[in-house]
C-alpha cells in the first residue's frame, strides 16, 4: 500500500506505523542523539500504533492516513534536523521542530515499519532528501563532473539495450548531431535531434515504422551506423577531429540530475557517498555529523582504493576498504571479511567491533533552520482571526 515513486514530482511514498512523539532535550548534538536511542528503546513494545503513509521530497515529509485522504502532519525540510534508524527494533525516526512551539522545543516523531530493511530505507529517503536539498541551496558546492575533461568515450546508442538493428536505425538518424560538435548550434533541426534522451522517450519500433511512412527507410531494410553518406561522414571528421589549441570552451558533458526514487541499493551509496556533492564539501559536512557518521570516498592517498571516512571522538580517520585473495572485503586493521560492501557497512552499524565507535544510521540536516523565516511568521500572524 502506497509504496510508490512519483518522478514526475519527486516524491517517495512509503506506509508505515506511527507510534507517536516526545519532546526532545535541549543539549549537545552527540548527547541528543545517545538520549534520543535510549528513548527509542524503551518505546520497542508500545502497542498503540496508527498506519499511515509517508511523502518524501527535497520540500519536506507529509505524512497521511493509511489511505492517503487526510494530512496528519507536514513538516518542511529545514525545520527537521534529524533523521534516525534503529533497524535492528525496525524503527525509524526525525526530529523536526512543530509549528507553533518555540524554537528550542524539538520532537522527536517515531515509526516503526514493517521490518528491519524497511526502517532502513525510510532512513534512507530522507537523508537523501537533506543531501539534495544541500545540493538544491549550494549548487557551487555540487561535484564537477566536467571539469575541464573531454569524454573518455565517444557517444554511442549502441549500448542501450535494443537490437542492433533498431539502434542502426536510431543512430543513423540522430546520431551525428548531438550538440557534442564545436561551432555546432545546440537548436534542433528538422533533421536531428540534439538531445540525446530524446531518443528514448519515443519507441524504437514507432520510430521505424515513421521512417517507412516517410519513406527514409524501406521496408525490411536497416541502414547499419557504418553507413556514412558524405554529410554524415563530414560531421562524424568534426566530432573525431582534436579542438583548436586557442579554444576556451569544452563541450559540457550531460550528467543526470540526483534523484531520490532509486532502488536500495542506489539510494544507499547515494547516501553513503553524498552522491553529486564535492569531495572536500562532504567531508567537511561530515566532521559536523553526529559520532559515527561515514562517508564512503576514495582513499586520499590512493584514488583506486574505496575508503570509509569516519567521524570518531578524536576526529575523522580513514579507513581503506580492502579485499582479500578470495575476494571478500574488510577493513583495514579489522578481521571480519564480508561479501559486499553493504554487508559490510550494516555488520559495522549493529556492532562497534575493532572500531572506536560503531557507525551510526543518524544523519543531521545541514539546512536545518533554527529559527523560523521572517516571512512564514508573518503569514501566520495574517491567518489568524481577529476578534
Amino acid at each position: 500500500m502506497g509504496e510508490t515513486a512519483d518522478a514526475a514530482n519527486g516524491t517517495v511514498t512509503r506506509s508505515a506505523e506511527y507510534i507517536g512523539s516526545f519532546p526532545v532535550a535541549d543539549c549537545c548534538l552527540d548527547e541528543q542523539v545517545l538520549k534520543l536511542h535510549l528513548q527509542l528503546k524503551t518505546f520497542k513494545r508500545f502497542k498503540r500504533r496508527r498506519y499511515v503513509s509517508l511523502k518524501f521530497s527535497i520540500k519536506g515529509v507529509k505524512v497521511y492516513n493509511e489511505d492517503e485522504t487526510t494530512l496528519l502532519m507536514a513538516h518542511a525540510l529545514r525545520r527537521i534536523s534529524l533523521s534516525i534508524a534503529q533497524p535492528s527494533d525496525a524503527q525509524f525516526a526525525f526530529v523536526a521542530h512543530n509549528p507553533g512551539s518555540p524554537d528550542t522545543q524539538l520532537y522527536c516523531h517515531l515509526f516503526k515499519a514493517r521490518h528491519a530493511r524497511a526502517a532502513q530505507f525510510l532512513n534512507l529517503l530522507l537523508c537523501r532528501c537533506f543531501q539534495l536539498c544541500y545540493l538544491e541551496k549550494h549548487p557551487e558546492e555540487a561535484e564537477d563532473k566536467s571539469s575541464g575533461k573531454k569524454p573518455t568515450r565517444k557517444p554511442s546508442l549502441l549500448n542501450q539495450g535494443f537490437p542492433l538493428s533498431v539502434n542502426a536505425l536510431v543512430s543513423f538518424r540522430r546520431a551525428p548531431t548531438q550538440g557534442l560538435l564545436p561551432g555546432v548550434s545546440s537548436k534542433p533541426s528538422t533533421e536531428s535531434v540534439s538531445s540525446p534522451e530524446d531518443v528514448f522517450l519515443t519507441s524504437p519500433t514507432l520510430v521505424r515504422k515513421q521512417a517507412m511512412r516517410d519513406k527514409a527507410l524501406r521496408s525490411g531494410a536497416y541502414r547499419s551506423f557504418t553507413y556514412t553518406p558524405v554529410k554524415q561522414r563530414h560531421l562524424q571528421e568534426r566530432l573525431n577531429a582534436p579542438q583548436d589549441k586557442g579554444q576556451d570552451t569544452v563541450p559540457e558533458c550531460r550528467v543526470r540530475a540526483p534523484s531520490l526514487a532509486e532502488t536500495e541499493e542506489a539510494l544507499a551509496h547515494a547516501v553513503w557517498s553524498w552522491a553529486g556533492v564535492s569531495s572536500h564539501s562532504s567531508s567537511t559536512l561530515l566532521a559536523e555529523d553526529v559520532l559515527g557518521s561515514y562517508l564512503l570516498c576514495p582513499h586520499p592517498k590512493d584514488p583506486n582504493v574505496d575508503c570509509l571516512l569516519i567521524r570518531f571522538p578524536s576526529g575523522l580517520v580513514s579507513l581503506p576498504i580492502k579485499t582479500s585473495s578470495n575476494g571478500r572485503l574488510f577493513l583495514e586493521n579489522c578481521r571480519v571479511r564480508f561479501e559486499s560492501l553493504t554487508a559490510l557497512i550494516e555488520h559495522y552499524t549493529e556492532t562497534r567491533g575493532e572500531l572506536e565507535v560503531q557507525l551510526s544510521c543518524t544523519r543531521v540536516n545541514h539546512c536545518y533552520e533554527w529559527e523560523e523565516s521572517k516571512v512564514q511568521t508573518k503569514r501566520s500572524a495574517q491567518q489568524k482571526p481577529r476578534r
